[in-house]
């Protein structure tokens, strides 16, 4: 059987990924979170990707959310917005500064401490101490080990809990088969390892940096 061609250059009209990129209302504190993690040279979400984790978190009704890669906390501040009002966040990262800003930005935005705990360290290790089974919605946005984050994901998602993979196409580079670094090749065997579990149904988005959805069977 032959592999079926899909033409994205047909009936394309306008810049759609700016377009959807611009979308999205940000509030103050995403924003001013978002030029703190430029300061920060930190790895964020963009208002596209921002909103879709708000989006999937409404949807799934998500009271329990891990976050591996906290950025600035705009991720955070997304997933907050989508979450149910008692959700709560852990978000691991392993730059202090990072975890800071977002602490920060949290208290800020007024959101109560219990709802939030932010754990800076080495990843795959603090990962590995996350309770069982405990979460809905898990966001990896940290190139960092994350073939063995994406392993420990089916550990930590509740039954029918959601992965979403931030960057997942790192702006091209990982369909880009020239692009042989580490980086690029974690990410490729990470989509590669969920693509190929039958335990997993999930979509690969062209959105920001691109974004891997996937739904623990």
């Amino acid at each position: 059987m032959s592999t079926p061609i899909f033409n994205s250059n047909i009936n394309a009209r306008g810049d759609m990924v700016a377009f959807a990129e611009n979308y999205p209302l940000e509030d103050i504190h995403m924003q001013q979170a978002r030029k703190n993690g430029v300061e920060l040279g930190a790895l964020d979400p963009s208002p596209a990707v921002g909103a879709l984790i708000a989006t999937i978190a409404q949807m799934i009704s998500a009271k329990s959310v891990v976050e591996i890669g906290t950025g600035s906390g705009v991720g955070g501040l997304w997933a907050f917005h989508g979450s149910a009002a008692d959700a709560t966040l852990t978000s691991i990262d392993d730059e202090r500064e990072h975890s800071g800003a977002a602490r920060a930005t949290f208290e800020e935005a007024g959101v109560a401490s219990q709802r939030f705990r932010l754990i800076t360290g080495n990843i795959i290790e603090v990962v590995g101490k996350l309770a069982e089974a405990n979460y809905d919605l898990m966001i990896v946005r940290s190139p960092q080990d994350i073939v063995d984050v994406i392993q420990e994901s089916f550990r930590l998602l509740k039954a029918n809990g959601t992965l979403i993979i931030d960057a997942a196409l790192d702006n091209g580079r990982v369909a880009d088969p020239t692009q042989r670094d580490f980086a690029t090749i974690s990410r490729r065997d990470a989509i590669k390892a969920i693509k190929e579990d039958a335990r997993w149904s999930s979509v690969l988005l062209p959105v920001g940096a691109g974004v891997l959805v996937a739904t623990k069977r």
